[in-house]
Parts: C-alpha cells; sequence; structure tokens
C-alpha cells in the first residue's frame, strides 16, 4: 500500500534469517477493518493515549496471518514450547512486545507494550527485510514474535481468522464480572455491526452458550449469515432510526435491553447506541475502535453511573487468545457453518479489488491468498 487508495505489487529480495526469525510462506492473509482504514488515510491511531501514533506508507499489509514455516534462524520454538521445522503450519502473533516497558513487566495484555512493533501495519515497507506483511508470498517474522501451532484438524481458511477470535476476549472478561455484570451461559447479546469482528463476537457467544442473540448491521447478506449461526433477531440499521433500534432490542430481550452489548461497528456513533441497548447493570463491549473516528455525545449520570452500566474497552487481542481460539474453532467444525464465514479468497495482483469488495454487501471475511 503505496497510499490511500493506492496499492501495487513489488518485490524485494529473499531475507537472510536472523537467529530467532522465521521466514514463512503466507497461506492466507485476511483483510481487517485496520486495512480498511489505512486504505482510505485515517492513519492516526490510539489517538490522546501514550501509544498514539500515525501508521507511515509503504506498508505491506496483512496481519491476520496463517502459513507454513520455510525456513527458520536456528532453534525457534512455538507458544507449546515445542521447536518449529520446515512444513509446519503457523499462526504469528499480530504483534511483537518488547519485554521490557513497564506495561510488559507487569503483565498487561502484549498490545499495551509501550514500543510494540504490529505486523503489516506499524512495522514499514522501507524497513528491511520489507516483508512484515501477509499480503507477501513470504513473511519475515522478528525474533519474539509468539508463534502458534495450527491444530491438524483445523483449516487453513479458518485459521486465518485466529487472530480476530482472539479479539474476543472481552467476552471470557465480561463472563468473569460480578453480578450484575456478569455475563453468563443464556445471558441476551447483541452485536451492533456484524462485519468480521462482531461476527466473530457473535460466534464466540454461540460458543459460550449466551440466550437471545441480536445481530444489527446495514448490509442484509451479513444478517442473512447471522440467522445460519443462531441470531434470534437481526435488525437492518439502514431501515430505521436509532430509537426504533434500540426499541426492537428491548423488544427482543424482555424489556430490559440486552445483558451484554457488543459494538465493532467501526464508527463511533454506535458507541451511544449500545450504551442505550444495554439492561440495566449489563455490560458494553467497545471493540477494536484503534482510529480516532472522532467524539460522541455521552451523559456519564444518564447512560452509564444511575444505570449502572460497566463497559469494557478492548484494544486488540491478547496472545493467550490464539491458542484457545483455534481450539474451540476446530471442536466446533460439525455443528456451525464456520466454513461459511470465508466469503472470497484474491490473489496478490487483486489486492485493491479485494479491500473494496471486503466492504461491500457481497462479503463477510476477504483472505489475500499470495501462492494461489
Amino acid at each position: 500500500m503505496k497510499g490511500p487508495g493506492v496499492i501495487e505489487v513489488k518485490e524485494f529480495p529473499r531475507p537472510e534469517v536472523e537467529p530467532g526469525a522465521v521466514l514463512m510462506q503466507v497461506l492466507y492473509s485476511g483483510i481487517c477493518g485496520t486495512d480498511k482504514h489505512t486504505f482510505r488515510g485515517e492513519t492516526v491511531q490510539y489517538a490522546g493515549t501514550p501509544h498514539e501514533r500515525r501508521i507511515e506508507y509503504p506498508i505491506v499489509c496483512g496481519h491476520e496471518n496463517v502459513g507454513v514455516v520455510v525456513e527458520t534462524g536456528g532453534d525457534v520454538l512455538d507458544s507449546a514450547g515445542r521447536p518449529l521445522r520446515p512444513g509446519d503450519r503457523i499462526v504469528p502473533g499480530a504483534n511483537v512486545a518488547c519485554g521490557e516497558c513497564w506495561f510488559c513487566q507487569e503483565g498487561f495484555p502484549y498490545y499495551a507494550c509501550e514500543r510494540l512493533e504490529d505486523y503489516g501495519n506499524s512495522l514499514n515497507a522501507s524497513r528491511p527485510p520489507h516483508l512484515f506483511g501477509g499480503w507477501a508470498e513470504l513473511m519475515y517474522l522478528l525474533p519474539g514474535t509468539p508463534l502458534f501451532s495450527v491444530p491438524a484438524e483445523l483449516p487453513s481458511e479458518l485459521a486465518a481468522l485466529t487472530e480476530v477470535m482472539a479479539v474476543t476476549h472481552g467476552i471470557d472478561t465480561a463472563a468473569q464480572l460480578p453480578t450484575p455484570h456478569r455475563f453468563a451461559a443464556g445471558s441476551s447479546v447483541a452485536v451492533i455491526g456484524v462485519g468480521p469482528l462482531g461476527f466473530c463476537h457473535l460466534i464466540k457467544a454461540r460458543f459460550a452458550g449466551c440466550g437471545d442473540l441480536v445481530a444489527v448491521d446495514v448490509l442484509p447478506s451479513r444478517l442473512r449469515l447471522a440467522e445460519e449461526f443462531g441470531a434470534t433477531v437481526t435488525i437492518d440499521a439502514s431501515r430505521i432510526d436509532r430509537d426504533e433500534r434500540v426499541e426492537a432490542v428491548r423488544r427482543a430481550t424482555g424489556g430490559r435491553g440486552a445483558d451484554l452489548v457488543v459494538d465493532c461497528s467501526g464508527i463511533a456513533d454506535t458507541f451511544v447506541d449500545a450504551l442505550a441497548m444495554v439492561r440495566w447493570g449489563g455490560t458494553v463491549i467497545e471493540a477494536g475502535a484503534f482510529v480516532d473516528l472522532g467524539p460522541v455525545p455521552v451523559n456519564p449520570n444518564r447512560d452509564i453511573c444511575t444505570r449502572n452500566v460497566c463497559v469494557l474497552g478492548i484494544g486488540g487481542e491478547t496472545a493467550e487468545g490464539y491458542v484457545p481460539a483455534m481450539e474451540a474453532m476446530a471442536a466446533h467444525l460439525d455443528d456451525m457453518p464456520l466454513e461459511r464465514v470465508v466469503t472470497h479468497r484474491l490473489p496478490l495482483e487483486r489486492a485493491q479489488e479485494a479491500i473494496e469488495l471486503s466492504q461491500s454487501d457481497e462479503a463477510m471475511k476477504v483472505l489475500i491468498a499470495p501462492n494461489g
């Protein structure tokens, strides 16, 4: 990606693999909401925080990856301590933490690192050996990158969803909250924005045994797919206004509002919707909003305090979430149509088309297949 809206294919030298690094042949690399923001030129991330940064072009995008080990720089272990060998199928972590800053030393999620490096994002293609994203035939994985072996029974196309599924750890956190905020089996869930990230939250809610499941989106194809995955109510946000959407969620949940509301729309305004849709004492998960899209009007007293609402902000996936995400998908291959989540696979030469397709009513998850 050379700049906003500009993508081209470029060749780089095959990297020499330094000690502790891995050279991986990419099987699939997913298109993430972050890639769409970068494509549109929305490059200021984590605005207003100590982690604020502006992403610089050129970038080899792609941080949702699955591939095969080609070469290692000496002995390199996966997350379970097993040596990796050429031919092993792996999912690399999307980020590389420094391990030395206060956040790393205190056991925070690795995306809290003050010197975090992100594949397909902050790791710029101007920096040798250049191949720091999954939209490439080969990808260079730096020493210290978390590496996760893929279960034999999990198809590679679904393994490409691992990073996104690992972002759903907010649901795990909600399950550990005290009453009345706790999410439990049978709890009602509303997901605002059932693009890939929201859809993975919907799937995770199903894995966790949720009760009533409400899906809200503006694209009919996504709502139809949500029904296939057990959504009991779907709401076309393009057809009704905010008050009607809130009332529809309340009707679907006994008049109270949802026990848990997950906002994954990628726009700021729906955070206000989420606060209105959740019940008294419920929990709102705001996930994946890494780009500054502007403020929204919130009355802390009316919208949060007097309604005793818990808000969880999720800034990324946890390294600890990768293996459970793959194991959960593998365990549900027979009882959920997970293969339906990936709707398109395109070669490198059609990457710009793939990004545009990923934002349309034709697609759910779009993958780049660099090696065919």
